[in-house]
């Protein structure tokens, strides 16, 4: 029989379950486009389309059926044992914590691990019920999660540089850069797909361990993803970057891809072609900075030399900071408009509506203001845009498979309390594992996406170019470093999150410009504290609201 005295309780976790995976998509699924957007591979506008569909498609599609009621066993479940009410407060009080920490984080622009302020609500939570809470260093144990806020982004840091080496040096910086990344695009597009193959497989919540799935198959399933998208690109992709880079038809766009062979022609039958005197590849390397005062001489003597002489080494234009063209605002674009009517008027309520749609993907994500890390953007150096134009499909194919990862794997952040809240009211006892009905799964996918439509545009600035300057094969090499770390991490049991891993990536990437001052270590301080305050902060916010109830005085 339901629990329904407590149905207040079930309310006000439904509230906070709402408002906790609406900001976790607004802060975690932002990591996975973050580098999209800044190296100018996706728009914000597309982002937030392709965020809807794969972190619905990964929370409903592969997201846990079972979920414990306890995240990583942080805290003893027996303390509950027999009192099914006091449970349902306690998932409360850490579904509140965690939402108002992720909003407070989000609002402020700190990219934090959603994983990890879950943890912190029940630490404090344990505090608040005098539950015993797992300090020593086993899986998943505070010592754990704390050590994780360096190790994660040492290894992703390492990772992501290991492979920007093979692309800088392999390709990027030869006199022929474009001819030798035409010839290893598909092996890259390949390796991609086999290793984001192999994370699904094993990270997937719904798969097997890989001692149960047997170490065989995985090889298998690894090295026939490997070769059977080698062939696919060959066949495909390469008559397409052929026709688009090398005889430069802007007419061809990505849905042109399946034509393959028939691109080679000289008049392929195209459907729905684009301009023909469109851009076939734009500049990666636009200048971000959009000051309103263009010239340099509000920078220091150091901060000009290093624009100047760094351009000069490059053998490119001058990269100097003049204003980059001013992107219209959501608030010109949606309310200028119709500002001097009357606040019924149908024309200004329309435009009230749009700007409530549309704000959060309308954003320039790009741009900023600050000289400083513009001489941080020039330390970069600078590569062919047609060789950077071949890696945004690999870019835009690990951001995708990425943020299904996330959707598979955070679903439960959310949702793990909220079901267990729900299956303790309905059975009238403690829950220790409980089912994930497939309509949870369904309002915590949707909520994911929608979160990062409409508030996710915070954490693409942080994480974008203002740590460095980013570019197709950057972002690659970021994306594809953390994804290796999160598959190695979790096979020692390491409770690491995607945004250490992104953050620690992106500085390996600028630190392979071997200049130290090519990362923006304000920014990463900056990060850093948002990590470090987590635990706390989540934990504090939910053991206060639990104290307060169970030792609230009543009649």
């Amino acid at each position: 029989m339901a629990l329904t005295k407590y149905n207040w309780i079930l309310a006000l976790i439904t509230i906070c379950f709402c408002v906790s995976a609406f900001m976790n998509g607004a802060n975690d699924v932002a990591n996975s486009y973050a580098t999209s957007v800044a190296a100018r591979t996706l728009t914000m506008p597309q982002v937030g389309f392709l965020s809807m569909i794969t972190e619905f498609v990964g929370a409903v599609a592969l997201g846990n059926r079972v979920t414990n009621t306890i995240k990583n066993g942080i805290i003893s479940i027996k303390r509950f044992d027999g009192n099914p009410g006091s449970l349902m407060l306690a998932m409360a009080s850490a579904e509140f914590g965690s939402a108002t920490w992720l909003a407070i984080a989000t609002t402020a622009g700190y990219p934090v691990s959603t994983t990890q302020t879950i943890v912190g609500a029940l630490i404090g939570v344990g505090f608040a019920a005098d539950s015993p809470v797992v300090w020593s260093w086993k899986s998943g144990s505070v010592s754990q999660v704390a050590a994780s806020w360096v190790v994660a982004p040492l290894l992703a840091a390492c990772f992501s540089a290991i492979v920007f080496s093979t692309i800088k040096f392999g390709i990027m910086e030869r006199s022929n850069s474009f001819q030798i990344g035409m010839l290893a695009i598909p092996f890259y597009l390949a390796f991609t797909c086999a290793v984001l193959a192999l994370f699904l497989v094993v990270e997937a919540p719904q798969a097997p361990s890989l001692e149960e799935f047997g170490a065989g198959k995985a090889v298998g399933i690894v090295l026939g993803v490997f070769f059977g998208i080698l062939i696919l690109a060959y066949v495909f992709v390469r008559p397409y970057l052929q026709r688009r880079l090398v005889k430069g038809d802007s007419r061809i766009k990505f849905y042109h891809i399946p034509l393959g062979p028939l691109l080679m022609k000289d008049d392929p039958p195209l459907y729905w072609p684009g301009k023909a005197d469109g851009v076939v590849v734009i500049d990666y390397y636009e200048n971000a900075y959009a000051a309103k005062d263009s010239s340099i001489e509000h920078l220091s003597d150091s901060e000009k030399d290093v624009a100047i002489s760094t351009s000069l080494e490059k053998a490119n234009p001058l990269v100097v900071p003049t204003a980059r063209h001013r992107i219209v605002t959501p608030e010109e674009r949606f309310l200028a408009p119709s500002k001097h009517l009357p606040a019924v008027h149908p024309s200004r309520l329309y435009g009230f509506l749009k700007y409530f749609l549309f704000q959060g993907v309308t954003r320039d994500c790009v741009s900023h203001e600050d000289p400083r890390l513009q001489a941080t953007h020039a330390r970069c150096k600078i590569y062919d845009n047609r060789t950077e134009h071949l890696f945004t499909y690999c870019q835009v194919l690990s951001a995708m498979l990425m943020s299904i990862a996330h959707g598979s794997n955070d679903v439960a952040n959310a949702v793990g309390p909220w079901a267990a809240t729900y299956s303790t009211w309905e059975a009238n006892k403690v829950a220790t594992k409980v089912p994930t009905p497939v309509w949870m799964l369904v309002i915590a996918g949707f909520l994911l996406g929608a979160g990062f439509w409409f508030f996710g545009f915070k954490i693409i600035r942080a994480l974008g170019n203002r740590i460095t300057q980013m570019s197709p094969s950057r972002g690659f090499s970021t994306e594809l470093g953390a994804a290796i770390t999160v598959l190695l991490a979790s096979r020692v049991g390491l409770p690491i999150s995607t945004t250490q891993c992104l953050a620690g990536a992106t500085v390996g990437v600028g630190l392979m410009n071997f200049d130290i001052r090519a990362v923006n270590w304000r920014q990463i301080a900056f990060i850093f504290s948002g990590w470090v305050l987590t635990l706390p902060c989540a934990g504090l916010l939910s053991g206060l609201v639990m104290a307060m109830a169970l030792n609230t005085p009543h009649l």
